[in-house]
């Protein structure tokens, strides 16, 4: 039989969730599908965008489908590939790249773009926007605002929703400084009654985010680059990044231009019709049904299945008749849920309000003739799923109303479980993923993350994931098996970090390709675990660990950072900041050379050459002859120091003699995640030492005291007291033991500023200051042995390790 032509223009998140109903409803055998997508890659989780800004997530996180899924199921993708128009008539789909495909279903799934007011000074007129200002709404969009203002100071964030919030939140982890200016009286004001975001805005303020409500911003300043923001009150904010976050509109363009019924968006009917075309359909954010458009993912999932069913004849009879919305999310950081009023409108109506601001929490509830018809809740949504079940279902509610806020059920049951069971089937656990009770209840699930793996749950904001957890054991009867996955050190070794370790010294194993063919399920090898054991190996083994290059990643290769544009970053090593006038020469006569794009001082106090192409690489480092920074990989980085006592009049101790040292002997050390350290001469703190992952801070009467578990990042932590000891000779031994303890016990990629609380510091100190385990001579000499087989990396400028390791290619 020969199969129909469908065509999707669109690979967003409803244009591939639509793909994915189809497939489900045997589709496959239905339609031979092309998708045309505008950016050039497979389908990803917008809602993810802002981990990935903050660093987080990594990109390859959010992927919802990759490239490979697309030709396992025969799809033919056009990444990267905008269409232009629509042939109606001769039924064909003209891209901007000359393809044509015709059709006999099409799909249009254009989403929304994001709303640009008009601003003065917000474009340029020759290039688009002015330098500096930025949209976020693209996983392009966010990698620009990444790359820029990494080398920038201050950003203003204009628009206090959801998408302003997040997006303020992530810049901090590349800025010092954030403000955040809203127009309206209080933040998300579209979710929000005043009091909820007044404690919203506590919150985030107590994040070191600047709030400025009531404002308008009335232009953009700067000539050849942004330089601040004028308010209409005649303020002007100092800033060289601005992010537009004021909401997003239908993309309907090229739906009008192909002459569909518009408005606001593609108008369609019940069956996500267009208009007077019976073939042509339209899902998600470009839709206008019954007058409604949605910016919200969880009535995409609902139009998805609708149009699924229709365009399949799996229900003919299926339709959408709109969403009553109910909102879900963290926003920056912080449980937010919304749905249908935020305060009453009605002299009879009830209103039930809790507010605890010292702890961020708010919950307020609107009833209507015994009807749930609106709550809001901040900083505690626990209880969102039984208020979002009485909001859609307008179910009886009980007498005492309290209840719904603090209860554990709508008939006051006191335990998780009876709560679980009184939800119905339909109701919606994760908006993120469209993952309803039934679909986590029915299969039964062995494991909370095979339930989550299977489904998607949790996957998104993650503000639902104490609730899958409830309900999978539920269904379960309560016998859910602990997943052992979530202990494996890495992915693909069902073994935990001391088995693992244990069976690697009992059997010898001194390569990647080893352990996988002793320990891997069939030998199999695992490529995203290839990394995490080449790294743990390196630590066990030391000079005798059997280096295989595949095991690594790319910067590990070739000893430098990659860059967006497949360029590379050099950083020389500059012990605790200090440097010479000869290597200052050195540097700028090496970056003149080698026409470097940008040269850059780093946080750590070091100077980043970036830019740098594959094949220079070598020879750039024959030409410096400095030692590498190491500032790539999960190693031992950099020590940070301030003057410190030579030379400054508050100086209590030698920080930058003694962060040397620390930097000569600890240099490049391998470890789960990568450790930033600081010295600092007094408790003023210049060198930052209080958030470091190491920091030492210098006292009065000669003394030294460790800080360890501190972060400044997309996390902040002031780290915790380890101890105080006399001299210097005793921070060089505690940091060495201190840093072998975290190699030999930390998760991989688990950073200091988790492990130091999951293990808690009473613990650390009794085993690296009181030696109250015995071990502190094995960590020393294990510390020594690995300092002892430390070599440059840089030097393999004079022998390539493979011969192609510094050979350009496009994309290395």
């Amino acid at each position: 039989m020969t199969k129909a032509r469908l065509v999707v223009v669109g690979n967003g998140m409803a244009g591939a969730r639509a793909v994915e109903e189809i497939l489900k409803r045997g589709g496959a055998e239905q339609f031979d599908i092309t998708m045309f997508g505008a950016e050039p890659y497979g389908n990803y989780n917008r809602i993810l965008l802002s981990n990935v800004l903050s660093g987080a997530e990594d990109e390859s996180g959010i992927f919802l489908n990759d490239l490979e899924w697309y030709r396992e199921n025969g799809i033919e993708l056009r990444a990267g590939v905008r269409v232009t128009r629509i042939d109606r008539f001769a039924r064909v789909v003209h891209a901007e790249d000359g393809t044509e495909r015709a059709y006999d279903k099409l799909i249009i799934a254009t989403g929304s773009s994001a709303h640009m007011p008009a601003i003065p000074g917000i474009r340029h007129p020759s290039r688009g926007y002015h330098q500096g200002v930025f949209a976020f709404r693209t996983l392009d969009d966010t990698r620009a605002m990444v790359r820029y203002a990494r080398q920038h100071e201050r950003a203003v964030v204009i628009g206090g929703g959801l998408l302003g919030l997040e997006a303020a939140r992530g810049l901090q982890a590349h800025l010092p400084h954030v403000t955040l200016v809203h127009s309206g009286g209080h933040l998300m004001h579209a979710q929000l009654d005043a009091q909820g975001g007044a404690i919203l805005r506590r919150s985030i303020e107590a994040l070191g985010i600047e709030v400025i409500t009531g404002a308008r911003t009335t232009e953009i300043l700067g000539r050849t680059a942004v330089t601040g923001v004028r308010l209409r009150d005649g303020r002007d904010l100092p800033c060289d990044v601005v992010v537009i976050a004021a909401g997003i509109r239908p993309d309907a363009e090229l739906a009008a231009a192909s002459g569909l019924v518009v408005e606001r968006g593609i108008v369609v009917d019940d069956h996500l019709q267009a208009l007077d075309e019976p073939d042509i359909y339209a899902v998600g954010e470009c839709v206008q049904h019954r007058g409604e458009t949605y910016g919200l993912v969880a009535p995409l999932w609902e139009q998805a299945r609708v149009l699924a069913d229709q365009i399949t004849g799996a229900d003919p009879s299926a339709e959408y008749h709109g969403t009553r919305t109910a909102t879900k999310l963290k926003v920056a950081g912080v449980d937010v849920a919304s749905m249908g009023l935020r305060e009453s409108e009605r002299d009879d109506d009830e209103t039930l309000v809790f507010a605890e601001p010292g702890r961020g929490v708010y919950k307020s509830v609107v009833i209507r003739d015994g009807r749930l018809v609106g709550a809001t809740l901040v900083g505690d949504v626990r209880r969102v799923a039984f208020l979002t079940q009485a909001y859609h279902e307008g179910s009886p509610l009980p007498p005492e109303r309290a209840e719904l806020l603090f209860g554990s059920g709508m008939s006051g049951a006191s335990d998780d479980a009876a709560a679980v069971a009184e939800l119905a089937d339909d109701v919606q656990v994760c908006n993120c993923n469209g993952v309803t009770k039934k679909m986590l209840a029915e299969p039964k699930f062995p494991t909370v993350g095979a339930a989550m793996e299977a489904t998607r749950a949790g996957k998104g904001c993650g503000s639902c994931k104490s609730l899958v957890a409830q309900i999978v054991e539920w269904a379960a009867g309560g016998a859910v098996a602990e997943d052992p996955s979530a202990s494996w050190y890495v992915p693909g070794v069902p073994l935990d970090k001391d088995a693992l370790m244990t069976a690697i010294r009992a059997q010898g194993l001194r390569s990647v390709s080893a352990v996988f063919a002793a320990l891997a399920p069939g030998g199999a090898e695992d490529a995203k675990s290839k990394m995490g054991l080449a790294s743990l190996l390196r630590m066990m083994w030391g000079a005798d660990y059997v280096d295989e290059r595949d095991a690594r990643f790319i910067n590990d290769r070739v000893h430098a950072n990659i860059q967006r544009d497949g360029t590379f970053s050099v950083v020389p090593q500059l012990k605790g900041g200090v440097t010479t006038p000869a290597q200052l020469r050195r540097i700028a006569e090496v970056a003149e050379k080698y026409e470097v794009p940008m040269v850059k001082l780093t946080g750590g106090q070091r100077i980043d050459l970036l830019g740098v192409r594959k094949e220079d690489l070598p020879a750039m480092w024959e030409d410096l002859d400095m030692p590498s920074g190491w500032a790539y990989g999960k190693s031992f980085r950099t020590v940070k120091t301030c003057v410190g006592a030579e030379f400054c009049r508050f100086g209590l101790g030698d920080s930058t003699a003694l962060g040397i040292a620390i930097e000569e002997r600890y240099q490049g050390i391998e470890a789960p995640g990568k450790l930033k350290l600081a010295v600092t001469g007094c408790p003023r703190n210049c060198a930052e030492a209080y958030v470091k992952d190491l920091g030492v801070v210098a006292i009065e009467g000669g003394r030294w005291e460790l800080y360890v578990g501190g972060a400044a990042g997309a996390h902040v932590r002031k780290g915790d007291l380890l101890t105080t000891v006399s001299t210097a000779a005793e921070v060089l031994t505690l940091t060495g033991r201190f840093i072998q303890y975290y190699r030999e016990s930390a998760n991989w990629l688990e950073r200091t500023y988790s492990w130091v609380p999951r293990l808690g510091i009473d613990h650390i100190r009794a085993v690296v200051v009181e030696d109250a385990m015995g071990w502190a001579a094995r960590l020393d000499e294990a510390m020594s042995a690995s300092v002892a087989a430390y070599r440059d990396p840089w030097l393999e400028r004079r022998a390539a390790a493979t011969p192609g390791q510094f050979q350009s290619v496009a994309q290395p």
